[in-house]
């Protein structure tokens, strides 16, 4: 066997899958890009640029029992969370972010052979953990403004379909999906999962409708509002059933003690931080209104903390080496269905500034 290489234990699937394609730390980019790594301007992974609570910071000095285990049962976490979104802790079930909870989701649902069905393009972690778990990926394509087509994923539903995913709104276009669509996915019986990511920037929720419907679940996060991206915490809404099989199948410990402290002290300063994100939500208005003014790039409207472009001159790869090679990270795509774009997350008002003072530089050249 040590002749012939580990590979040929390997699923032969996972060979050759691709794998997500993460963002840039700016530690790694440290001597290669023309300003410090401090400097670097991270508009890449749609993170909150203001930060945490200053709650957080401070129970963090304070806490004493790092070297217990946190409870399994997660039932003051749910306790919490019942309070913030209105639901019965009986409902919720948290995990180390959100794609956590993905991945415990396809394996309840799923057998090998079962159906996924996934309105792309969307959030790629959706196809990489479909694929993971064995199901078979059926992609449902979006149309020209990036709407979910509802008669599409309808007429795709076959007797082995388990799992209908549905980021609201969506990621990386920004565009979001009426409730009347959700509802007629939901009508079909077929467990549907909507990811709320960015909730909190859109203000629309299907959160009150689970209470209705067996086969709805909702997915939302702390790394985006909360600014607790680097503790990978999220959390689910479901019908009871399904919560008490996920919390019977998840890692018992999977939420750790710093995060169960950090969501007690995001939950208590609620309006600081909605404060950030009225912040973001009117820079994300100012960057689209800047963005318009380029020619050579097409702004599409955003409900959530970044905004997508198509790039209509040059490569959307060169862009985005242009403007990491000054500081400025964003994110770019050249896939079926997201051909020559970039990805930009909001900043603060002083990053765009720095952004578009490069755009329109590069504009200069292009045209030129």
């Amino acid at each position: 066997m040590a002749s012939e290489g580990i590979d040929k234990l390997i699923r032969p699937e996972l060979i050759t899958l691709g794998g997500y394609d993460p963002h840039k730390s700016p530690e790694t980019l440290e001597g290669k890009v023309e300003v410090p790594a401090e400097s670097i301007i991270k508009l890449d992974a749609n993170e909150n640029p203001y930060g945490c609570s200053p709650r957080v910071r401070q129970a963090f000095a304070e806490y004493q029992n790092w070297q217990i285990y946190p409870d399994a049962g997660q039932t003051k976490l749910r306790r919490q969370l019942q309070d913030y979104t209105g639901v019965d802790a009986h409902r919720i079930v948290a995990a180390c972010g959100s794609g956590e909870l993905l991945d415990d989701i396809l394996c309840l649902f799923i057998e090998p052979g079962d159906e996924v069905l996934n309105c792309i393009p969307t959030f790629d972690m959706y196809r990489l953990r479909t694929l993971i778990n064995r199901a078979r990926l059926v992609n449902i394509p979006r149309d020209e403004n990036y709407a979910v087509d509802v008669g599409a994923v309808k007429a795709a539903i076959t007797p082995k379909t388990k799992l209908i995913i549905l980021a609201n709104p969506n990621s990386p276009t920004g565009t979001v999906t009426p409730q009347s669509d959700t509802l007629e996915l939901v009508a079909t019986g077929i467990p549907l999962l909507v990811d709320e990511a960015y909730y909190e920037f859109y203000g629309e929720t299907v959160v009150p409708l689970v209470r209705q419907y067996q086969n709805l679940m909702v997915l939302r996060t702390f790394s985006k509002w909360g600014g607790l991206a680097g503790l990978r915490v999220g959390y689910g809404i479901f019908p009871p059933e399904i919560a008490g099989y996920l919390i019977k199948i998840k890692l018992p410990y999977n939420v750790n003690v710093a995060a169960l402290v950090a969501v007690q002290e995001t939950l208590k300063d609620v309006d600081y931080l909605m404060d950030g994100v009225k912040a973001i939500i009117a820079e994300r208005e100012r960057l689209f209104a800047e963005l318009k003014k380029l020619k050579w790039l097409k702004p599409y409207p955003s409900q959530a903390n970044f905004i997508f472009c198509s790039v209509l001159k040059g490569k959307a790869s060169e862009l985005k080496q242009k403007l990491q090679q000054k500081g400025i990270l964003v994110r770019y795509f050249d896939q079926p269905l997201l051909q020559n774009s970039i990805r930009i997350s909001v900043g603060k008002p002083e990053h765009t500034d720095a952004l578009i003072r490069v755009l329109q530089k590069l504009e200069g050249e292009i045209d030129g």
